[in-house]
């Protein structure tokens, strides 16, 4: 029977990739520990000027910081802090304002 060998999936967990995409995205640079601030109106206006100031991104300024958000709260999952999640659902309600985008219905 042949073994397996050690493959992408049996790497050890400080080697995820999704890691890797929140310190090192090609799309936008952000300013350092943004997501954990307790201030969701910083982290809108920090995203926004990122997303803007960027000239490797593939999409609208708003769509990448929303996307960059949604990502880092989806892949943080259940290691987040409640009291944090909260305030990074917050952060997306000030990133519409910000952009001058409608309030999620």
């Amino acid at each position: 029977m042949k073994t397996r060998k050690n493959t992408k999936a049996h790497q050890p967990e400080t080697d995820k990739w999704s890691s890797d995409v929140t310190q090192n995205s090609n799309a936008l640079d952000l300013k350092e520990n943004i997501f954990e601030s307790k201030n969701a109106k910083k982290i809108a206006e920090s995203l926004k000027q990122s997303a803007e100031e960027s000239d490797r991104r593939k999409s609208s300024p708003y769509r990448s910081a929303m996307s960059m958000l949604t990502f880092y709260i989806n892949r943080a999952g259940k290691n987040l802090d409640p009291d944090q999640k909260k305030v990074l659902e917050n952060a997306k309600e000030e990133l519409r304002k910000v952009f001058g985008r409608e309030p999620k219905k």
